[in-house]
């Protein structure tokens, strides 16, 4: 005999109460564990905080502290052997199809919790349900799907319990670190999977979000689609919430000369969008105007190249990088703008210069940019020179 719950459905009316339920998850993953607790990019009201903290423990038995702890750690120690999860290191089976496990693993570390936990909920809740408590909402979550669906409850149940641990520790960490395009060249092997992200809370767009991590919003292109920046925009329009940090945007004056101090500034706070740029701008349009030029034999071997200098270098093997550089000992203009690349990375990230000097070395930089005849390169040097400041401007509510 078939038991029966306290609603009937048809078929589909079970995937779709199922995908229902398993989105609330998500939602609460990323818009209360990751945007707001992790890297405090929005404020939620205690309603919603307190719906998301109940809504989590019943289905994922996950403690805020613990995944708040783990992925700042995760931010700190990205792709080395102290992350908790990189595909690089672990391998991407491992991450994909382990993931779950190894969140577990690192969970039980007190050392990560002690010093990547602070600021999160320890009210009498937290220590008198949250935690004592943890491994029991999921077995409440059961008894109320079967009570609501009868028998088939516990295969919607089934679903819940295997949604978070594979989408979101197998998918987002190890897929999200290993496949997929990158609009920014953020210091570790980050991936938009896709740009539409729907799935999984807009967490789909992992490289938009290493790049700008304490940004409330992950989608950074007109044509990318963040559902979950969608419902933090729904609960500010009902008072519900709050944002407080998105990615810088910015400023470029038409017909502005002059580099200056505020030119330098402004091109540093924007680095990771002036390098997305330059990738664009310069790279591949040099890249296609010398493939085009090249002959056959020629051709197939820059094809080769494009892939491998817009990788993060630091995952390129000495093989790999040898291969590299006598490709562009081959071709003198790809060879020149990837040198450029590099020198003005390196502007940013040399701590002993002062103002005057800094200064000194972008006017050089761009100087002799320009200097090189590359049409792309000075292009982009005359962009560069609009750069400027904005005024601080509040994030919309």
């Amino acid at each position: 005999m078939v038991i029966s719950g306290l609603i009937t459905l048809p078929w589909w009316g079970y995937v779709l109460v199922t995908l229902g339920l398993t989105h609330i998850t998500i939602a609460g993953v990323t818009l209360y564990l990751h945007r707001c607790q992790a890297h405090r990019a929005i404020t939620l009201h205690p309603i919603v905080s307190h719906f998301f903290r109940f809504w989590l423990w019943l289905t994922t038995g996950m403690q805020t502290r613990q995944w708040v702890a783990i992925h700042r750690k995760h931010h700190a120690r990205v792709e080395t052997p102290e992350d908790p999860h990189s595909p690089q290191t672990r391998g991407i089976k491992t991450v994909l199809w382990q993931g779950a496990e190894l969140y577990r693993k690192e969970s039980k570390n007190t050392e990560t919790v002690e010093r990547f936990g602070h600021h999160t909920p320890d009210d009498w809740l937290e220590r008198h349900l949250y935690v004592p408590w943890v491994d029991y909402g999921i077995f409440v979550m059961l008894a109320i799907d079967v009570l609501l669906f009868g028998v088939i409850g516990i295969t919607v149940w089934a679903v819940q319990m295997i949604w978070i641990p594979f989408f979101a520790a197998g998918v987002i960490n190890g897929l999200g670190h290993w496949w997929g395009y990158r609009n920014y060249n953020s210091p570790d092997a980050s991936t938009n999977i896709v740009p539409v992200g729907i799935l999984i809370g807009g967490e789909e767009m992992h490289n938009n979000h290493h790049a700008f991590a304490s940004s409330a919003r992950f989608s950074n292109k007109w044509w990318e689609f963040d559902i979950g920046w969608l419902y933090i925009r729904l609960l500010a329009a009902l008072g519900f919430a709050r944002v407080k940090k998105l990615a810088p945007v910015p400023m470029i004056v038409p017909g502005k000369n002059r580099i200056d101090l505020d030119t330098v500034s402004a091109v540093i706070t924007n680095r990771l969008h002036v390098m997305s740029d330059y990738t664009h701008s310069v790279i591949t349009r040099v890249y296609r105007e010398e493939r085009a030029n090249a002959a056959i034999s020629n051709g197939i071997r820059l094809g080769k190249l494009k892939r491998l200098i817009n990788r993060p270098q630091f995952l390129l093997d000495n093989e790999t990088r040898q291969y590299v550089e006598r490709l562009l000992n081959e071709n003198d203009t790809l060879r020149a703008v990837f040198e450029f690349r590099q020198r003005l990375q390196r502007l940013w990230m040399t701590r002993h210069l002062s103002e005057e000097n800094l200064l000194q070395e972008f006017q050089d930089w761009c100087h002799q940019a320009e200097a090189t005849g590359i049409e792309a390169l000075q292009e982009f040097v005359q962009t560069l020179r609009g750069y400027t400041l904005q005024p601080a401007l509040a994030a919309p509510a």
